[in-house]
């Protein structure tokens, strides 16, 4: 997959070089609202400082701010050692240099991304709620999904072009509400201004206006309408990685039929999960962060022949018809990848009460619960912030003593 790595660089540099340009392009137009000539010059240059200060931050610190900002939590291998194990399966198989970071966002709606400026600097998020409807076949399907992102170098652009949008949206809002909130005094001083410059300032001030509106929905539409190819090609991976499309495809199916959004994720970080992590119309659109997932499943159910690039495609452009979505390169290598048959446990079914349990007790996992069984089969969940030593059990009685290691 060199070509779509060099392919998603060159993407990056574009896009970038768009963002970049439209973000000057606003403080240029702000600018010469309010001071003409030499306030547009202010503008670009204030515009530019503000881009470069972010491309060091998103550089440097981009991925853990994503990760904050979607209240993810760093867990050890005895919060999930499932999760661990799947984690450390992929790595294996996508060749990665390094053990990704793994974290669990505490919320019961089902999905996971992946994010870090690097394969060698990769963290995969999951949600409490994906870790208690799949199982390990259905998980093993996700994480070979999000693997595939960090292999075709996606968690970069995604972690640069987040931040960029947000640095654009940022700045317009800052303009609209400064535009409304302003004093009157101040209001009164620009008026006199603008009449003083023959109305020229008053249609200076409509095209910053017009500008402002514009440009975070214009880099968005951009943004947007490129995560949606990255998706169909990590799909693709993941079921070169696994072996087992049908174990992505029960994960999508059991993600979309959960109705409630995702309360941690945002517009900027939207684009990172594996299935749009809000609520929203079936179908695409110029906003959509992701190709329809039942389109998606239907690709993935009709791979029976094999589960390498070229199966792939075929099953692509059998179901959805067009140009393929793989690279050249990758259908130029002649390689049969066999699909393997499901795991002993995959057809395992568990009660809608015993997930949402499940997914109680991970959350509790996360935020520092201790797990203590008592002898009478009663587990007992002990919150961090408990000062005694012991505890007794509220069904038999019999005092426990927590253990501080």
């Amino acid at each position: 997959m060199w070509e779509q790595i060099r392919v998603n660089k060159r993407n990056s540099v574009i896009l970038l070089s768009t963002m970049a340009f439209c973000l000057m392009a606003l403080g240029a137009v702000m600018g010469l609202a309010f001071g003409g000539g030499e306030g547009a010059f202010f503008g670009v240059m204030i515009a530019t400082v503000i881009w470069l200060v972010l491309m060091v931050v998103s550089f440097s610190s981009g991925d853990q701010i994503l990760l904050a900002s979607s209240k993810a939590k760093l867990v050890t291998h005895e919060v999930h050692p499932q999760l661990f194990n799947v984690v450390e399966e992929m790595k294996i198989a996508a060749n990665l240099p390094k053990m990704p970071k793994i974290y669990i966002i505490n919320d019961p709606s089902p999905n996971a991304f992946a994010t870090g400026r690097s394969p060698e600097r990769a963290s995969v998020a999951v949600t409490a709620g994906l870790l208690a409807r799949l199982n390990r076949d259905e998980l093993q399907g996700v994480i070979a999904h999000e693997m595939s992102h960090i292999v075709n170098r996606d968690i970069l652009f995604i972690t640069l072009a987040g931040v960029m949008l947000g640095s654009i949206v940022l700045m317009s809002q800052v303009f609209l509400r400064g535009m409304f909130y302003s004093s009157m005094g101040s209001t009164r001083r620009y008026s006199s201004r603008s009449s003083n410059q023959g109305g020229a300032g008053i249609v200076f001030l409509v095209i910053a206006l017009v500008a402002a509106i514009l440009a975070p929905i214009f880099v968005q539409i951009l943004y947007f309408s490129l995560s949606r190819r990255r998706e169909y090609l990590a799909d693709a991976g993941a079921v070169r990685l696994s072996r087992y499309p049908e174990g992505l495809v029960s994960a999508l199916e059991k993600i979309s039929q959960n109705n409630k959004p995702l309360e941690a994720a945002n517009k900027v970080t939207a684009p990172m999960y594996i299935s749009n992590p809000f609520r929203g119309k079936k179908g695409v659109n110029l906003y959509s962060t992701h190709p329809p997932i039942e389109e998606r499943i239907k690709i993935l159910r009709h791979m029976s022949r094999g589960a390498s690039f070229k199966d792939y495609s075929d099953s692509y452009s059998q179901t959805v018809g067009g140009a393929s979505v793989m690279p050249a390169s990758a259908l130029k290598t002649v390689e049969s990848v066999e699909l393997r048959k499901a795991s002993a446990h995959a057809k395992r079914k568990e009660s809608r009460k015993k997930q949402q349990r499940q997914v109680g007790d991970i959350m509790r996992m996360v935020n520092g619960f201790a797990f203590l069984s008592c002898a009478c089969g009663l587990k007992m969940k002990i919150p961090p912030n408990f000062k005694g030593d012991k505890v007794k059990c509220p069904r038999c009685g019999k005092v426990s003593v927590i253990s501080k290691g």
